[in-house]
């Protein structure tokens, strides 16, 4: 039986309307049933207008020639600028804000044949006071932040991608815990021209998709690489991993299941090895939230000096917080994550990645917390690439709804092989579920 075409693979959807065997209309019907079906619940858009959105898909199917993307909807989250749609990032401060041109990430989509389908709901100008969105799987448990609705639109298949941004773990933590790949890519690699500034050095635009191919040809458009977004089968990489120092947080069921994929990873031909932190790796997780939070308090320095009454009184505290830092120890951290990234190989070692959890466990029951991004903050400062593989049930052997997720980190530039060995592992877990 024919699986309907919102539950499709993106790049399977992509070849077929690059082939005129559906329509783009037809496609943008499928998922805008699925909004009708699930947004109640889910609550994942901050914005979206059924109507516009079927316009733009008959457009596409009267013009033709449609790009990489060839009319795929994503949904976008909502502190990322889109001309003449509101981008309100989630705070009453940028209510009604209308912006009047895309940002560079949505414009290199729309250039490649997508379309904005909505905008979706953040926490608080990307910070952690959490938004409207429920997990899917579970709506009394968090979703994840701060990019929620992107990760939830993705997971309730409300839409084929999402773009999302990230600070510290806001793409890579919310993909686990609402099960979907979820893309970070080089620091750098995707222009951030028209997002909001949380973190000058930190922030990154990144993907949420369904499948690792997809995730593949989302970030290979917004990066404009020669690539095409396919990712071919490759040998077993060579994989470090780490439970980190800060095993003793995961849940009994995360590091069950981590240790399950290092031996699936093992048994399937990868050369598998622990990795071996030095006490300068261990400071990477302070000197990541130093970083944020000082540069936090000064990217907001003019809603919190002329609206500080519209900010959550966490986001008010936090940058309060930022402004006590002094230049001396955010230096100190900045110099850390120097050093950490210019010593990488000796984390590394010979592997071609990393491998670690993406949370301590399942999403937390509650909506007041976006939950911990300690497993994220080390590999965020580092500035390469990562990559959330969510776990099939035969891995994570639970009676739950809800998903766990492992990570794959990369060397700074080092994409296209993080995105194989990501592929290949996969590929690995699908075939342990079958």
């Amino acid at each position: 039986m024919q699986l309907p075409l919102n539950r499709l693979p993106a790049v399977k959807l992509a070849r077929m309307l690059s082939a005129r065997e559906v329509t783009c209309e037809a496609v943008t019907h499928s998922f805008l049933d699925a909004v009708e079906q699930r947004e109640a619940e889910v609550r994942a858009f901050a914005w979206i207008d059924p109507e516009r959105a079927l316009n733009i898909a008959r457009e596409f199917d009267r013009a033709g020639g449609l790009g990489l993307l060839a009319g795929l909807p994503i949904a976008v989250k909502d502190v990322i600028d889109t001309a003449g749609i509101p981008t309100e990032c989630g705070s009453p401060i940028f209510a009604g804000r209308l912006p009047q041109a895309d940002a560079a990430c949505v414009a290199t989509a729309r250039a490649a044949g997508g379309y904005v389908f909505g905008k979706t709901v953040t926490a608080e100008m990307a910070n952690f006071t959490p938004g409207a969105t429920r997990n899917p799987h579970a709506p009394a448990h968090t979703p994840g932040g701060s990019s929620s609705g992107s990760a939830a639109a993705v997971a309730a298949r409300m839409a084929p991608f999402a773009l999302g941004t990230q600070t510290a773990g806001s793409v890579i933590r919310p993909a686990a815990f609402c099960g979907v790949v979820g893309f970070v890519p080089t620091r750098g690699a995707i222009p951030r021209a028209g997002v909001l500034q949380v973190s000058d050095t930190l922030d990154v635009v990144g993907c949420f998709a369904s499948t690792v191919e997809d995730a593949a040809l989302l970030a290979d458009v917004l990066s404009m690489r020669a690539s095409q977004g396919m990712v071919t089968k490759s040998a077993a990489p060579s994989i470090a991993w780490t439970d980190t120092p800060w095993a003793a947080q995961l849940t009994a069921s995360m590091s069950e299941a981590f240790s399950r994929v290092v031996r699936l990873c093992s048994d399937h031909g990868a050369s598998v090895r622990q990795a071996v932190w030095s006490d300068l790796f261990a400071t990477l997780v302070d000197a990541q939230r130093t970083v944020q939070v000082f540069e936090t308090a000064r990217a907001f320095t003019d809603e919190s000096d002329s609206a500080r009454e519209r900010l959550s009184a966490p986001l008010a505290a936090l940058i309060d917080e930022g402004r006590a830092i002094s230049a001396a120890r955010y230096v100190s951290a900045l110099q850390c994550g120097r050093a950490c990234a210019g010593t990488i190989d000796q984390l590394f070692g010979g592997a071609d990645v990393l491998l670690a959890p993406s949370a301590p466990g399942a999403a937390p029951h509650g909506l007041e917390s976006t939950g911990d991004p300690t497993f994220n903050r080390p590999w965020h400062l580092l500035g390469g690439p990562q990559i959330n593989i969510p776990l099939p049930r035969s891995i994570t052997h639970s009676a739950s709804d809800l998903p766990l997720g492992v990570q794959l980190v990369g060397r700074p530039g080092d994409d296209v092989r993080l995105m194989a060995a990501a592929y290949w592992l996969e590929q690995r877990l699908l075939q342990a579920s079958a």
